[in-house]
């Protein structure tokens, strides 16, 4: 571990930051700070570095005289990448990585129809190499390989839709993607219905067929919300 003051108050993140996500410390609880720079040997200004952090992802909020209070779950980041990597690692995992799949399916299918669109002809040889990519990978138990190009895919679909607020969502879907790989929420291998939806987007995106291309990318999310049907019900 790093004794510089930055790998400090991660490693004080990577602790407090899943505890408030887990409900430890539930809405309204008060965390003082030289009670916590105590817990964890550090030092006030570490400790104050971690808070800021976390007062960026709306976790808690800092008053005078009062100290760090946690603030609501609806008040929450929830599309921060690392807000969503510490829900994802506590017991409600079920329930964030069907509420982040549900985003998935209302997002992705237009933007793959979009991408049909405008995408330029990198972005639809890139797309065609991320595919073949998750092909290659698709048996022998290789599924941190597969991840590789299943996040790279989606987020080339969500750039080349030409919408920058679908785009912002790439680290969203790769923390979804990731999460389920890591948290063994995925078969031994993909399934291969997935597999080839994801080469026939690829070619619906290719040719410019807005209304395939979106047909097709919604029945991968619902073919992944069925999967979490089976797998984390």
């Amino acid at each position: 571990m790093s004794t510089t003051g930055r790998g400090l108050h991660g490693r004080v993140l990577e602790t407090l930051g899943p505890a408030i996500t887990a409900g430890e410390y539930p809405p309204g609880s008060v965390l003082r700070t030289d009670e916590l720079a105590q817990r964890f040997d550090v030092s006030r200004s570490v400790m104050r570095e971690a808070v800021r952090v976390l007062e960026s992802m709306h976790l808690v909020e800092s008053r005078r005289r009062v100290g760090v209070t946690v603030r609501p779950e609806a008040e929450w980041n929830v599309y921060d990448p690392q807000v969503i990597r510490w829900r994802l690692a506590g017991a409600d995992r079920p329930r964030q990585l069907r509420s982040l799949t549900v985003l998935r399916s209302a997002v992705e299918p237009v933007a793959a129809g979009l991408a049909a669109k405008y995408a330029t002809a990198e972005q639809c040889a890139e797309l065609t190499r991320c595919a073949l990519g998750m092909v290659a990978h698709s048996r022998g138990h290789q599924l941190e390989g597969y991840l590789v190009h299943d996040i790279a895919f989606h987020r080339v679909v969500l750039n080349a839709s030409g919408n920058e607020m679908f785009a912002r969502l790439g680290d969203v879907v790769a923390e979804v993607l990731a999460g389920r790989t890591h948290h063994e929420i995925m078969f031994e291998d993909p399934d291969p219905a997935a597999v080839t939806l994801h080469v026939q987007v690829a070619e619906a995106v290719r040719t410019g067929d807005a209304a395939r291309a979106e047909h097709l990318t919604r029945e991968i999310t619902v073919g992944a919300l069925q999967e979490l049907d089976i797998l984390a019900p």
